[in-house]
């Protein structure tokens, strides 16, 4: 009986039909590192506002006052008579309850000379020339409330969380492309809602709801990729990161062109919906169909490939057989049970963590640091692509773990020379700051794409297994992935928190994450040409030598190399 490699094989491993597959799901990484940016533009700090006092709406309404003339009757005194103080964030401690004079109106008031200012903290009504431009001049996150525009990011990242684990979970047990769709349609419609929410805790609530099914339209867009593909075309992984990089080029161009928040966050929400087409033309995973004991359904699939490739499969494939083995769920217990296998557990743990945080870190800095953050994000974004390409470059000719380690460090010290850059010269400043992008990139995609990483084949197989989805779905990356997601919930409140102590000291944060992980990485076993492991004693072997688990084993049913 064949097993389903070998079927797969015979319709055609990478034919037109995976590729018109695989191109429309590569979609889903546009809109979702869309919506993993969009804080950025979401929540720009508003260019101009300030605290209005008690009356002087109704005053500003008598008098016919601008916007510009109520601002200079009632907060340039505030500025001329304490230069601490800008007006945002305090007020004068009055109240026009009284008639007063339209052309003075702070003269009725013996206490409130520009010599003697009595000051309070500003608790709300809040004033901005451009009311509707962001989620800040939205909800009045400013001042005393700007922690709030960390925690919505923070809230999105605890969403990517559960959706990783239920979504996940639901996935293996439902099927694939049901919870994609019920993801997509669940992205859209919280979207929409968080676009137009009357306040913030609403904002909050579905902003939360959206990450939980924006990571499940990426997740088991991905799954499905690389369930429906042969084992040895690894690219796919590598290509859906361009993809997830299109999005992070394209998002400034949107944000430049909607001149509101909603706008832009309905621009990233909607196609959602156009994802929901995907159910005529995109199967249930043959794959996953196997492991439910649907074998009739998963070969009928794999005709209707092998018809779309210009295949034929022989008569005599009446039946696929898809391992008991692969389907095995280890525990907790088999990553941590041997000294090897825990120490790569440990350290693949904190690289996931590590890379995530500054990746994320790096990307809403963009949002702080001033000049033109449209063009900034944008060469940010497209600084990625070379970084695909040198992972492509490096990791068959030099192997994975010198690439990551080099990767890391050279983030690091470019974080590090970046703080210390003086601002009179942007150019090199920008230049440098690219250049730990570019390596924190790499860093990221060759830590948290399993298809990219034979370390944790050898971190979560104490089994044998044939296909690419098997390590996608199991304990081991689920729990590595936690803790991805764990650092994008740091990453808002340590990069704002420590930025409004000194801008540049998130940047010292990130080159001791970033260093630390390029030396620990060095720990780690060479994969580079040698077979998978198949038993816990191959990991320990490998490990031990480095890059020689033992004698090159070929099997019959897979690509036994990596």
């Amino acid at each position: 009986m064949p097993s389903f490699d070998e079927v797969l094989k015979e319709a055609g491993g990478f034919g037109r039909f995976q590729k018109r597959v695989f191109f429309l799901l590569c979609q889903t990484g546009i809109t979702f590192s869309s919506l993993f940016a969009s804080v950025v533009f979401l929540g720009q700090a508003p260019d101009d506002y300030w605290c209005r006092i008690p009356g002087a709406a109704e005053l500003s309404e008598r008098c016919g006052w601008t916007l510009e003339e109520e601002r200079n009757f009632t907060v340039l005194p505030l500025r001329l008579g304490n230069g601490s103080s800008s007006g945002e964030c305090e007020r004068l401690d009055i109240s026009w309850d009284a008639p007063v004079s339209c052309t003075s109106p702070l003269t009725c008031y013996g206490n409130c000379s520009t010599g003697n200012l009595q000051l309070t903290t500003c608790q709300d009504n809040w004033v901005y020339k451009k009311p509707h431009s962001s989620i800040v001049s939205e909800y009045d996150l400013v001042c005393g409330d700007a922690w709030m525009l960390d925690f919505s990011q923070a809230i999105l990242n605890l969403g990517f969380l559960v959706g990783a684990f239920t979504l996940g979970y639901a996935a293996d047990r439902y099927g694939r492309i049901l919870i994609y769709l019920l993801s997509c349609l669940g992205d859209g419609i919280c979207g929409t809602i968080v676009a137009f929410a009357p306040n913030f805790t609403v904002f909050l609530i579905f902003r939360f709801l959206q990450g939980m099914f924006g990571k499940g339209t990426w997740m088991t867009g991905y799954v499905i990729v690389t369930e429906i593909v042969g084992s040895d075309q690894r690219i796919v992984g590598i290509v859906i990161q361009i993809f997830f990089t299109l999005g992070i080029m394209i998002l400034p161009g949107i944000a430049y062109l909607v001149p509101t928040w909603q706008g832009i966050q309905l621009a990233i929400s909607l196609p959602n919906f156009l994802f929901l087409l995907y159910y005529w033309v995109v199967p249930e995973s043959p794959r996953w169909l196997l492991t439910r004991k649907k074998g009739e359904k998963a070969l009928k699939i794999m005709h209707s490939i092998a018809k779309h490739n210009g295949k034929y499969l022989s008569p005599h494939y009446s039946q696929i057989t898809i391992s008991n083995k692969e389907v095995s769920n280890p525990s907790f217990l088999d990553l941590v049970r041997t000294p090897q296998m825990r120490r790569n557990t440990l350290i693949l743990m904190y690289a996931w963590f590590a890379s995530a945080l500054i990746y994320q870190g790096l990307v809403m800095r963009l949002g702080i640091v001033g000049g033109n953050l449209y063009l900034d994000f944008f060469i940010s974004g497209a600084v990625e692509l070379p970084a695909a390409l040198l992972i492509l470059v490096t990791i068959d000719r030099i192997g994975r773990r010198l690439p990551f380690a080099i990767s890391n460090i050279v983030a690091g010290i470019a974080c590090l020379i970046t703080a210390f850059l003086p601002e009179d010269i942007p150019w090199l400043k920008m230049t440098v700051a690219t250049l730990g992008r570019l390596g924190i990139t790499m860093a990221f995609a060759k830590a948290t794409f399993p298809s990219l990483n034979c370390w944790f084949i050898c971190l979560v197989t104490p089994l044998k297994y044939l296909s690419p989805f098997f390590f996608c779905r199991n304990f081991g990356v689920s729990l590595c992935s936690s803790l991805c997601d764990l650092g994008g919930i740091i990453a808002p409140s340590l990069l704002f928190r420590l930025a409004a102590i000194w801008l540049e000291l998130p940047l010292i944060i990130f080159s001791i994450l970033a260093v630390v992980c390029g030396i620990l990485v060095l720990l780690l076993p060479e994969t580079k040409g040698i077979s998978l492991p198949e038993t816990v004693e191959d990991v320990e072997q490998l490990s031990s030598h480095f890059g020689k688990c033992g004698k090159k084993r070929k099997r019959q049913d897979t690509n036994s190399y990596i």
